[in-house]
């Protein structure tokens, strides 16, 4: 699947919601790139394949570069980086300060 699902407006009932779910979720892990995970599906990232699909661009990259690096303004293109951390409701630290 290549684009995202496009919601309803609503749902007839609650079956309609969950084969929508369905398809909606193994999009967004499966097919989707996100920008905060190094433009990584979340899949290649639970399952460990991120560094190897990294591997992979870099190794397009360095070609396409070797090709035409005039294209590339004199400097090396590179992959994103994966983040450290990921969070969507980072917890609390205590040690740290709140902004107010």
């Amino acid at each position: 699947m290549k684009y995202r699902p496009a919601f309803p407006d609503r749902f007839g009932c609650i079956q309609d919601s969950r084969a929508f779910c369905q398809t909606f979720f193994a999009w967004y892990n499966d097919h989707h790139r996100h920008s905060g995970i190094g433009m990584m599906t979340p899949a290649m990232v639970h399952y460990g394949l991120a560094s190897e699909v990294r591997e992979n661009r870099q190794n397009v990259l360095d070609a396409a570069y070797r090709l035409h690096p005039e294209r590339f303004v004199g400097q090396r293109p590179r992959p994103h980086l994966l983040p450290k951390e990921v969070w969507i409701n980072k917890p609390f630290n205590s040690e740290e300060k709140l902004i107010k």
